[in-house]
Formats: C-alpha cells, structure tokens, sequence
C-alpha cells in the first residue's frame, strides 16, 4: 500500500489510480455476491487473459482491495475475494451502473 505523501493530491484521482482499468471494475463487480475461484472469474469477466487477470488481481491485492486465499490442496486451490476496503466501493459500481443504465436509455 502506498502512504498518503505517495497518493495524487486529487481524491478523484487517487480513486482511478486503485480502479481506473477496465479489468479492475469487471473485478470488482464479479466478486461484490462472494468468493470466486480465479477459473470462474476468468469465465464471468470473460476476454480476459490469464496473464493480465493474474496481474490485475495482484495489484489489487497489493492495493488492500482482493484477498487472495490459497488452500494446501492437491491441486492448490485459490480464493479471491473483496476486503473490507474493497466492498467499500460498492455505491461507486452502484453509481457507475445507474449511469450506464440511464445513457442506454437515452440511446437506444
């Protein structure tokens, strides 16, 4: 996690530093209802590849917003799933969806 003298002066600006990429918002909006293994957010998100989704998922981790859960299976089984930080940011998809969902209409 970066200090505050690291973070842009601008609050707006620190926000899409954390979640300014496509992938990071599908992330976040896949793993809002619970735990998700990373096959089954790779399906759920859809074009992704496994490269970028395992590097976003990484920077988010490292960010304090997924929490990684790694099970002593054989074959390992891994968890993501949202922090307490990242369920935070819950009303900002919220809001994000209302929008979309208001600019579909006046465009249809």
């Amino acid at each position: 996690m970066q200090t505050a003298k690291e973070l842009p002066a601008c609050p707006v600006e620190t926000t899409l530093m954390l979640i300014g990429d496509k992938w990071k918002v599908l992330i976040l909006r896949d793993l809002l209802p619970g735990t998700k293994r990373f096959g089954e957010l790779k399906k759920s998100i859809g074009n992704v590849s496994q490269k970028v989704l395992t590097a976003q998922l990484r920077d988010m981790e490292e960010k304090g917003l997924v929490h990684r859960q790694v099970y002593a299976e054989v074959p390992p089984r891994v968890e993501y799933s949202l922090t307490d930080l990242g369920k935070s940011l819950k009303s900002i998809l919220d809001a994000m969806w209302t929008w979309g969902e208001g600019y579909k209409a006046q465009n249809r």
